[in-house]
């Protein structure tokens, strides 16, 4: 298995530009609900879970380099599910709790967790399909 690239992780890559092309160039322009409300969700573990855990590499709290596990996905996703839906609509003024956000970071989740476990979703293929 070859490292988990962090930064220069492809999913990591293009979720950032996803997110940079709509913020600035997508929602100023378009005015449709998704991509206003939950596209950008999508995007939050991909976008932040590798420089999260390469600050968990630096500091030795992650003490490999393999892609991130169900668990990893898993933890920041709740932690995060907890802190931006419940906890942070109490502390800043303006802000709701969303369920749907929740799907949305969910649903961006699995499909992060499939994309970083490519290589093994190939390989099963090629084993199940005797190639």
């Amino acid at each position: 298995m070859k490292p988990f690239a962090y930064l220069r992780d492809p999913l990591f890559l293009v979720s950032c530009a996803l997110y940079a092309l709509n913020r600035w160039l997508v929602k100023p322009h378009l005015h449709v609900i998704f991509f206003h409300s939950w596209f950008n969700d999508l995007l939050l573990i991909p976008c932040a879970l590798p420089p999260l855990l390469l600050c968990h590499r630096w500091l030795g709290i992650r003490a490999h380099d393999a892609s991130p596990s169900v668990c990893e996905i898993a933890t920041h996703l709740v932690g995060w599910s907890v802190l931006f839906e419940v906890i942070g609509p109490h502390l800043i003024r303006g802000t709701t709790g969303d369920v749907w956000d929740v799907l949305a970071y969910t649903t961006g989740a699995a499909t992060a967790w499939l994309g970083w476990r490519r290589d093994w979703f190939l390989q099963l293929f090629r084993v199940t399909h005797g190639l």
